[in-house]
This record gives C-alpha cells, structure tokens and sequence, in this order.
C-alpha cells in the first residue's frame, strides 16, 4: 500500500468537515510542543505502535500524520502505520512549514483545544474569579471558606494552595457535599494556572450549588508570582462520596440542556458493530475505582483530565465517546463539557453494571525477547564489546545514567548503532519505547538484549553518574523546554506560561473559533 500525501489546504477543509479524522504531529514530545496544529494530537513516532489502537481504534480512519517538512519522521511513521494495518494514511505535504506557508497558525504548548475552551468559558460565562492578595486576605481575616485543587494527586503532590484539599474536577459532582456544611462558606477552586480553576468552579455553578463560587486566578502560579509560600510534598486525601438527590437532578438538568444522550447496553452494542465510526469507552472514575471494576477494554480517563486533556485520550475528531462512572453524576457533568467543546459524546446508563465492552489492547512490548538482571547488566557493564543504548526520556538520563552507555532515541536510533559492537543492551523504563525501538531495530540480525528499569532510579549496585549538559539541549527532542521550570521557582517563566494561556482566543481563526459551542 502506497503513501498517500495531502496539502495543507485540503487537510484544513478536512479538520473541519463533519468526517472522521486523526491528526498525529510523530515528531518527538518537546518538537510538537514548540509548534504545531491547533487539533493535532502528540504520536510520538518513538511511541508510535504502542499508543495508536488506543488513541484510532479503527484502522480505517482517515489517519494522517505530519512533521517540520514533509519528508522526515512522517514518511517512515506513515510506513509503521501501514504495517500496522491502517488502510487510509496521508501525510502532510511540507509538513508544519507547508502548513503556515498556506496561511494557517501553528501553536506552541500542550492540550491546546481544552486549554482554549478553559478561556472561552471564563469569557463566556463570567466564571467568578478571585486573586491570590483577595484569598491571602480571606485566609488572615479568617472568612468562611474553602479552597479545593481540582488536579489529580500527583500535581496536587508537587506543590499545592496551603490549607486546600486535593478533588479534581471529575470529582466535584460525586463530593462537593461532603466537603460544605453551610451555603455561606465561600469555595475556592485552584489548579496551576487557569483551565482547571474556571473549569471546576463552573462546574459547581452549572450543577446549582448556592455557596459563592470562585476560580482562583492563575493558580498555584499567581499564588507564587506574588511571593506568597506554597506547600510541597502534601499527600491528598479525598472527601467520601456524597451523591443527595439535589445533585442528581441537577446533573440530568444539565444532560437534558445539552442534549447528551443516556444509552443502553444494546444502543451501545450497535455503535460497536459500526464499522464507519471510532468508539470509545471511558471511565471517568478514579483510578483505585477503575482498578476494581472497570469494564473490559475501557480506558481509564479521570473526569477532569479529560476534558483538560482531551487529546491524550481521544485522537479521533468526530468519534463516538461513550462516558461511564458508579453514580451516573461524574460521568454527565464531564459529558457536558466534552458537548461544548466539539465531541459527539454519551452516558453509558447502566455504569459499571453494564455488560458491555470493547475489545482489549494486548501488546507484547518485549516482541518475546527476554529482559536481563541487575546481576547480568553489572557484569556486562564491564566488557568493551558491549554497546548499551539508555532510551528512557533525556531528563531521566541527565539525573542518573550508566557511566558507559549512550542516550538514544527512536528517530536517531539507526544512525546511533552505525558504530555499535557487536552486542546491544537496551536500558528502558517505559514499555512504549521499548516496543518502538525493538521495532525500529527488527531484522537487522542484532543480538539485543534489554533491561527494564523498575521505577526512576537505578539498582544500589550499578554505578550511575549524572549531567546536567548530556545530552545537549539541542538533542532532547522529546523534552519540551517551553517555558520550562514554570513551577519550580521560575518567575518569568511562569509569567509567560500565563501570558500564552490568556493569549490563545487570539490566535484562533474563525473554523477554530466554531469548534466550540458554549452554552
């Protein structure tokens, strides 16, 4: 099957038709983040075959995949694809510098379309906000309120609001009641910088809940760009559930207002059998509930990332998004907003006590080759006739790496073991990249052996060293340096973060404008 090839005008029209589409930028993590289309989901071609049944569970999507220009990453990602079993690929002509030369925007940064729609709520819907000097007061005058972080624990982990309670925005609907005892408390929704705040007090405000409801304006970052002290290492606790059937009501209000449909377990069987759509199955739950009875071949899809991270679990515009929870109240509120931002998207009524499912994801990311020991890679480690290629991310290598191995990368990885001796170990952490470069390295009659590193640090036994300049800035393809150490005490790099994030709406061009439909 040959390659097929699209231009930039054409793809436009595409984008914005009512057909199905995928768009992947295969250039590496920290390229896509310096530049790219405003509805492109990040592939990685490094993690390409791994992620792609999750992210166009059907092969006959129209798939079409892009790089700086046309002619690198892009060719051999589409060839993958192919082998894959993918029927209608394209690439991008020109790749991203085609696509300006015809006129259109690229965009730098992550989640572009949900951290857009983040700003068109807020302009749309007046979300009250409240600054970090207005919450530094309420906290020395001692006012009735409560501040709660809408991310998931792990961010909430890293530095959080002091005094405020970790419950991400998927979780609002299902616990609000537990953490108010009186509708005069004042409730403040926080997140790093904007999306999630306006998100999540909106959410409380479209579900009727009477308490003065404010986002706090630029999150954990406005908090600091103002010198106040933020708390780090702070394990999150969740409050217990808390469904009344106040909150129900108000959540099948709101699925009524938007039109979002509650389907059946046979509605939800015909969609599956429709070989002209993409399916998807989310639990929107957390991830202790998804572990204890997710329905087979669901994806875990916590609420609140996904609708700030739309992109990481959807890469099909135009598909079929089936939600469902335990309680029927997270799994609507964050239908509600998939509705407005584009997704044609339902609510599974039945829940976890469906019988529905999809089929699942299997991958053998070793493709049958047996991993070594700690043992073995010590005396390995010794011997010169041994190259060992150190794939994790360039980050971790820079932390702690082996004296004598080599940082490699999937679209280099050829061109790295030109030199190679005559055995190859392969240190990874991650299955997705050890399944991309064993099959970038399939049927070169290599002797390949690999170790799976457990966890981000090393076994006490091997002697790591680190560097702070290898690999060198201009190698770390998969790193995004953009507006890098944001939360780690980078003042100006946290003002630039929040000077892009509002400044996005004004990039958009009117197609992208209409994606969005805020009610």
């Amino acid at each position: 099957m040959a390659i097929q090839f699209v231009d930039a005008k054409t793809l436009k029209q595409w984008l914005h038709g009512q057909t199905e589409i995928a768009v992947f930028d295969v250039r590496e993590h920290g390229q896509y983040g310096e530049s790219h289309l405003f509805l492109a989901s990040s592939v990685p071609y490094s993690r390409l075959e791994y992620e792609v049944a999750r992210l166009a569970p059907r092969k006959t999507v129209r798939l079409v995949v892009y790089d700086e220009n046309g002619s690198g990453v892009s060719l051999k990602a589409a060839q993958a694809l192919i082998q894959q079993g993918y029927q209608d690929i394209y690439v991008l002509s020109g790749g991203t510098q085609g696509w300006q030369d015809a006129g259109f925007n690229v965009f730098a940064g992550v989640n572009l379309p949900s951290k857009t729609f983040g700003e068109l709520v807020e302009h749309h819907c007046h979300t009250p906000r409240v600054s970090a000097h207005d919450l530094k007061r309420m906290m020395i005058d001692r006012e009735d309120f409560i501040i709660l972080d809408g991310r998931p624990q792990s961010e909430f982990k890293k530095m959080s609001i002091p005094g405020a309670q970790c419950c991400p925005n998927g979780e609002l609907a299902y616990r609000i009641k537990s953490y108010i005892s009186n509708q005069e408390t004042k409730i403040i929704i926080n997140c790093a910088g904007r999306t999630r705040s306006i998100i999540g007090a909106q959410t409380l405000i479209n579900l009727g809940i009477k308490n003065p409801i404010f986002a706090l304006e630029n999150g954990t970052q406005g908090w600091y760009l103002n010198d106040y002290v933020l708390d780090h290492g702070k394990v999150a606790q969740y409050a217990e559930s808390r469904v009344d059937e106040e909150i129900l009501l108000a959540s099948l209000a709101l699925v009524k207002k938007f039109d979002i449909p509650l389907i059946s377990d046979e509605q939800f069987l015909l969609w599956k059998n429709d070989e002209d759509r993409s399916l998807y199955l989310c639990d929107v739950r957390t991830a202790e509930e998804f572990l204890l009875n997710g329905l087979p071949g669901a994806q875990h899809t916590p609420g609140g990332q996904l609708i700030q991270a739309t992109d990481q679990f959807v890469g099909v515009r135009h598909a079929r998004i089936v939600l469902y929870d335990s309680d029927g109240v997270r799994a609507m509120t964050v239908a509600c907003w998939l509705k407005q931002m584009g997704h044609d998207v339902a609510v599974l009524r039945e829940g976890i006590k469906s019988k529905v499912s999809l089929p699942k994801i299997q991958i053998n990311h070793t493709l049958g080759l047996a991993t070594i020991k700690t043992a073995d890679l010590y005396q390995i480690d010794q011997k010169e006739s041994v190259t060992i290629l150190d794939i994790r991310g360039s980050m971790q290598y820079r932390k702690n790496h082996l004296p004598n191995s080599i940082w490699a990368i999937r679209p280099r990885l050829l061109e790295i073991i030109r030199g190679a001796k005559e055995t190859i170990i392969i240190i990874s952490d991650d299955p997705a990249l050890t399944y991309g470069a064993l099959l970038e390295l399939d049927g070169l009659d290599l002797n390949i052996q690999l170790y799976e590193l457990e966890g981000p640090e090393f076994p006490k036994e091997l002697e790591t060293i680190s560097s702070e300049s290898m690999p060198p800035d201009i190698d770390c393809i998969d790193f995004l340096f953009f507006v890098h150490d944001r939360h780690d005490g980078n003042k100006n790099a946290a003002r630039r973060y929040l000077e892009w994030e509002t400044g996005l709406i004004a990039q958009l061009d009117q197609d992208e404008m209409n994606l969005f439909s805020i009610l």
